[in-house]
């Protein structure tokens, strides 16, 4: 499914217009992406948690001529799975 099979399976379950749940869907992705940017955890009962992990800098190599190189720290947004979408699945 892509977000435009998203947006249609929105509209009809909703009854509204692809256009009204493309501003839906687009908003709450909006909303999802803003929160994770203020480092605020972002938790849907029942559905999941969306967070944003840290990791640190650390060294690697590269793997053609093995030469050392520093890995950026940076932020990683993660999902996990709540109790319910996990039942729904299995």
């Amino acid at each position: 499914m892509n977000k435009n099979d998203l947006i249609a399976a929105v509209a009809e379950s909703a009854g509204l217009s692809k256009a009204d749940a493309g501003k839906a869907v687009d908003g709450v992705f909006n909303a999802i992406t803003d929160a994770l940017k203020d480092d605020q955890e972002v938790r849907l009962v029942g559905f999941g948690t969306f967070n944003v992990a840290k990791r640190a800098a650390t060294e690697g190599r590269n793997p053609r001529t093995g030469e050392k190189i520093n890995i950026a720290a940076s932020k990683q947004p993660k999902f996990k799975p709540g109790k319910d979408l996990k039942d729904s699945v299995n």
